[in-house]
């Protein structure tokens, strides 16, 4: 574990897991979570002989719990500053939810050489917000349901985000797992009101359009058909029309949090597109 200073003065925190000859892999947390998220697949992919390496976003976790930057021109700009300080050449970039916007940003802007693949799970691209030239999406209603969830009472909705739809738990039949709950809580809560506040307009307004036009590495697009958080239909099909060199893989019935509910489907899935 270590920590990058970026030129704002903040703090940027990280897991680095050797072994450090491996070919490196770069995970990046969903909204309102952190690194930890990703217990699951650091284990599964440095079993497999990777460099595994998660930061907490800014605000988010054990990163400095700064006012300002939260958008996702300074998430990128933070996951340069974090791959330049650890000099990482040929990464595969994973991203979930806010996190698959956050590679998408990165790497259309990466240096030459930094990036060899990505991954977008359960990802907001291209664009979550219902506008003229995106009829499909939300309605801004529902953005402002998560802000007031966040000013009102935080504790609370970061109970009922994960317990309902993040993990589908609210389908009939679900198999509800506790510690999944309670382990979202937790990180949500670690980090700052101000930085999950500010996020929201972050993962939902900003369009991704030019980002994923511009990225010439192959890109594998995961999505659950029944994604609650961030719906199928606008999201997924709409990132592979847009990339040059991308690849779709749906799963039918998986909620927004399958990474957590389905890791022995996802991970191999992964895997052998790495391999690939």
């Amino acid at each position: 574990m270590g920590t990058v200073t970026t030129d704002d003065g903040t703090m940027i925190f990280y897991k680095d897991w050797d072994p450090r000859d491996g070919e490196s892999i770069v995970f990046h947390h969903g909204w309102p979570l952190s690194a930890d998220d990703w217990d699951n697949q650091m284990l599964f992919f440095l079993a497999q002989g990777y460099r595994v390496i998660a930061h907490d976003r800014r605000g988010h976790g054990r990163s400095t719990q700064t006012a300002t930057g939260h958008d996702m021109d300074t998430y990128a700009a933070d996951v340069t500053a974090l791959t330049d300080a650890l000099d990482l050449r040929g990464a595969v970039h994973i991203g979930h939810s806010t996190g698959g916007g956050e590679v998408a940003r990165y790497v259309a802007r990466a240096k030459p050489g930094r990036v060899s693949k990505a991954v977008l799970v359960g990802a907001v691209p291209p664009l979550m917000l219902k506008t003229e030239a995106n009829p499909g999406g939300l309605p801004m209603e529902v953005f402002d349901g998560f802000r007031e969830g966040v000013a009102g009472n935080r504790a609370q909705s970061f109970i009922d985000i994960p317990s309902g739809p993040f993990y589908g738990f609210n389908r009939p039949g679900a198999r509800v797992s506790r510690g999944l709950t309670d382990n979202w809580w937790r990180q949500g809560m670690m980090g700052a009101a101000i930085a999950h506040y500010e996020c929201v307009a972050a993962f939902s307004e900003t369009d991704f359009t030019e980002d994923l036009q511009q990225i010439e590495v192959p890109v594998l697009v995961a999505h659950g058909t029944d994604d609650q958080v961030v719906p199928y239909d606008d999201s997924a099909p709409l990132t592979v029309r847009l990339l040059r060199n991308g690849t779709l893989k749906s799963y039918e019935g998986y909620p927004h949090g399958m990474l957590s509910t389905h890791p022995e489907v996802l991970n191999p899935d992964i895997l052998a597109f790495i391999r690939s």
